[in-house]
């Protein structure tokens, strides 16, 4: 007994000095530094009656915004900055990116004419995008297999507090640029554009402590180094897996988008219910989903890995998948505001579990030398998905239901779930 409680001893130790600290930490720093960049997407939406009224454009062009600078363009462009990422150092190309996301932020923020304030928010988008895909690319050789997917959880946790947090403190964020009168004498600047300001101002902190993390060089799976990689002989050898896992991936990116961005207003029209009070409960519903679904995909990854291995990503993926379709079902059949609700969070919460190990089975599946191109030509396809989504549930509603959103959004999330779980059991039997 004495010579076990030596050897448990002994291990703990092992796993005590083998702990990657320095790893975790510039993990947890680069999750902040996301979620801090991703919160400007929650004060824009806050921000966006103030930036309407502004520059006299019509809701057509502030969707435009949202969508077009802010996802599809910012994701395409990010394409060949991930590119340099695997090049050369990814250490100086995220402080490129936190600079360039403050720069572009002010510069947005004084712009004088809504189209150089487009610019400048598809050009800070395209910052936030490339900095994803490159950190998903460092993860593994910063932390090692062993705590790769509790890392890759962590960052998509910081990035949802962060994304959360600015819609919930948007409004106290213009407050405060209201009162404080920010940045000072000599500058009669809008409060809205004050606001942006200030944020961009993260910027500088973020700068300082990134300049002391770590710059791990790049491993393969057997800790060696990796050379460089043609990504077009991968896409040839790997084509099935690739397109089982896009269709996976893309069919929820459908049937998420198809719902969340059109629900508050499906639910104010068919049960006339108060838009504010819908608002805080799909905020609350999309926090607490967002951060509860991480743990348990980490739970049930590593439960059933011990049993059946690699296969474990996509079969999580496709339980949660096939839990979500009468869930969506049930949206465009309920008969209470509040019961749709509950239908809503159930739904939310299912495809956040489906969708929390993508980044690590991305990971898989790219090698590492291409793996920040990888993630961002990812990045940039499920934003194509994700902009089907709500076009076909507004279409389906306008033309063929007669405005029955919650209908439409039903119509458009059960097919396109019906894809992703397809994709994910045939991805699971090989």
């Amino acid at each position: 007994m004495h010579l076990e409680h030596n050897a448990d001893e002994a291990l703990h130790e092992v796993d005590i000095a083998a702990l990657p600290l320095g790893g975790l930490a510039t993990v947890l720093f680069l999750g902040v530094t996301a979620g801090v960049q991703m919160s400007d997407r929650g004060l824009h939406a806050i921000l966006s009656p103030a930036i309407k009224l502004r520059f006299g454009v019509g809701d057509a062009v502030m969707g435009a915004l949202h969508g077009i600078a802010g996802i599809l363009i910012a994701s395409a462009l990010a394409v060949p900055l991930a590119r340099l990422a695997d090049r050369y150092s990814r250490k100086h190309i995220l402080l490129a990116l936190i600079a360039g996301w403050g720069l572009l932020t002010a510069v947005g923020a004084l712009a004088p004419n809504f189209a150089l304030f487009f610019l400048g928010r598809a050009a800070s988008g395209v910052t936030e995008f490339a900095m994803i895909p490159v950190v998903y690319s460092l993860i593994p050789d910063l932390v090692g297999e062993r705590w790769r997917v509790a890392s890759n959880l962590m960052f998509a946790a910081l990035m949802a507090i962060g994304s959360s947090a600015g819609f919930y403190l948007g409004g106290a964020f213009l407050d405060f640029a209201v009162r404080s009168g920010f940045p000072g004498a000599g500058f009669a600047l809008e409060p809205w554009r004050a606001a942006l300001l200030m944020l961009s101002l993260a910027c500088l902190p973020l700068l300082l402590i990134g300049m002391a993390t770590v710059d791990p060089a790049r491993k393969n799976s057997s800790g060696a180094a990796v050379a460089q990689s043609p990504l077009r002989s991968f896409v040839q050898s790997r084509a099935r897996e690739i397109l089982l896992f896009l269709g996976a991936a893309g069919g929820l990116a459908i049937a998420v988008q198809a719902t969340v961005p059109m629900i508050a207003m499906a639910i104010q029209r068919r049960f006339s219910a108060d838009l504010g009070e819908i608002g805080h409960a799909l905020g609350m519903i999309t926090l607490f989903t967002s951060l509860g679904s991480l743990p348990l995909a980490g739970l049930f990854d590593r439960t059933l890995r011990e049993r059946i291995g690699a296969r474990a990503r996509p079969i999580v993926m496709a339980i949660t998948t096939a839990l979500a379709m009468p869930c969506a079902l049930a949206i465009g059949f309920a008969q209470t505001e509040y019961g749709t609700l509950a239908f809503v969070a159930a739904f939310v919460l299912m495809t956040c579990i489906a969708n929390a190990l993508i980044p690590t089975m991305l990971q898989d599946l790219v090698p590492a030398d291409l793996r920040a191109r990888g993630f961002a030509i990812y990045s940039f396809l499920i934003a194509a998905f994700c902009a089907v989504g709500p076009v076909l549930s507004g279409g389906i509603s306008q033309y063929l239901l007669a405005d029955n959103l919650l209908g439409a959004i039903a119509i458009t999330a059960v097919p396109a779930l019906g894809i992703a779980l397809l994709s994910a059991s045939l991805s699971g039997r090989r």
